[in-house]
C-alpha cells in the first residue's frame, strides 16, 4: 500500500482527496490511498511519518507552504527559487527519512493562465503574500508581467496596501490575482476589500480558490464585465504534476 495525503491546519475546502481517490477509482489502482492530514504545527510532521510508514507523498497547503521548508532535507530548484513548497516527495532507506521539496503550484499556475492572458495583461496586482502568492509572482515574472503584491500591512517595497487601491490604480493593473483563502468554503461570504466599481470588461480576474466555484470575487468582477477564473484548472494542474513527482 502506497499512501498520499495533503497537510494543512483546516483542510475541510479541500478537494484533493475526491481528486485522487476518483483517480484511482478511474484506473482501478487498488493498493493506492490519499489522505487528509490536519496538523496545528509543523512539528506534528515527523511523528506523523513515523506513525504512518506507508506515506510517500505529500501535498502542502495553507498555512504551511514555506514555513515547512527547514523540515525539509532538500529542495527542488524551482522551489528554491520561489521559497516556497506544495509538494513532498517522501523517500525511505533503513530506517531513515528523506523529504524533498517541490512548487508544482508554479507549473499549474502557469498552464491554467496562458490561455487567458491578452496584450493589455502588462501589470498585475497579486492579492496576499502568502506561500501561493510567491508561486504567481515567479510565473508572471518569467512571462514579463510588472507585479506587485497588495497586502493589509506593507510588508516589502513592491507592496500596496488594499487602501492604496484607487480608480488610477485599477486603469493601469488589468490583471487581478487572488492567492488570499478569502471566499474559500465555509467562509463563502467573504472577498478582499477591492474598489470593484472600477473594475471592468478589460480587467482578467483570477482567484486560486476553486471551492466554491464562484467566489464572491469573481462574482463581483464578473458583474462589472471582467474576464474571470476559478483555481479548479490550476488544482488539477500542479495535482498531475505532484502525482509525476511521487512515481518518478
Amino acid at each position: 500500500m502506497k499512501t498520499f495525503g495533503l497537510i494543512g491546519k483546516s483542510l475541510q475546502h479541500s478537494f484533493s482527496k475526491q481528486y485522487f481517490l476518483e483517480k484511482f477509482k478511474q484506473n482501478n489502482w487498488k493498493d493506492v490511498n490519499y489522505e487528509l492530514f490536519e496538523i496545528q504545527e509543523l512539528s506534528d510532521l515527523n511523528p506523523l511519518l513515523q506513525k504512518n510508514e506507508t506515506i510517500c507523498g505529500l501535498n502542502v497547503t495553507i498555512p504551511y507552504k514555506e514555513s515547512v521548508i527547514p523540515f525539509l532535507d532538500e529542495l527542488d530548484e524551482t522551489a528554491k527559487m520561489v521559497g516556497a513548497v506544495n509538494c513532498i516527495k517522501i523517500s525511505r532507506s533503513k530506517g531513515v527519512i528523506t523529504l524533498k521539496g517541490y512548487n508544482t503550484d508554479v507549473f499549474g499556475f502557469s498552464s491554467a493562465i496562458k490561455p487567458f492572458l491578452e496584450s493589455g495583461h502588462q501589470k498585475a496586482l497579486i492579492l496576499g503574500t502568502g506561500g501561493a502568492s510567491k508561486a504567481v509572482y515567479y510565473v508572471l515574472s518569467k512571462l514579463g508581467i510588472d507585479s506587485y503584491f497588495v497586502s493589509r500591512t506593507r510588508k516589502q517595497t513592491n507592496t500596496f496596501l488594499y487602501s492604496d487601491l484607487n480608480e488610477f490604480m485599477l486603469d493601469s493593473f488589468k490583471l487581478i490575482v487572488n492567492t488570499t483563502p478569502l471566499g474559500m468554503y465555509p467562509n463563502v461570504s467573504t472577498c478582499p476589500e477591492l474598489p470593484y466599481e472600477y473594475i471592468n470588461s478589460t480587467h482578467f480576474v483570477f482567484d486560486l480558490v476553486y471551492n466554491p466555484e464562484e467566489t464572491l470575487l469573481l462574482g463581483k468582477a464578473k458583474q462589472q464585465g471582467a474576464l474571470t477564473q476559478n483555481g479548479l484548472s490550476m488544482l488539477r494542474l500542479q495535482a498531475e504534476k505532484g502525482w509525476e513527482i511521487w512515481n518518478a
